[in-house]
């Protein structure tokens, strides 16, 4: 697991953005699978901050577990989980196409 590059006050600011955002994607029972790893892929680059619901039935660790797979898989980080509910950052690397600007 790679140490987190974001401060904790980033992951707060990033926590508040996320709360008025809309679920994008639904984590189902075959989780981490490769078509739930490339959407994943496409909305971070389209969005750089993605909320995922899953509705898979998993108990918390499989959750954590999923999260963690998720946020390796994408080369993301998972800045917050709440519940059935995960929020995943990847900041665009080019400065001029980044949406969400962090100090």
């Amino acid at each position: 697991m790679n140490p987190s590059n974001l401060t904790g006050a980033q992951k707060t600011k990033l926590r508040g953005l996320g709360q008025t955002t809309p679920d994008t994607l639904l984590v189902g029972r075959e989780g981490a699978a490769d078509n739930v790893v490339a959407e994943l892929k496409r909305e971070l680059a389209k969005r750089e901050l993605v909320k995922v619901r899953f509705t898979g039935g998993q108990d918390r660790h499989a959750r954590a577990a999923l999260h963690e797979t998720l946020a390796t898989a994408t080369s993301s980080e998972c800045v917050g989980a709440v519940g059935h509910t995960a929020l995943f950052f990847l900041q665009n690397p080019d400065p001029t196409l980044q949406k969400i600007v962090l100090e």
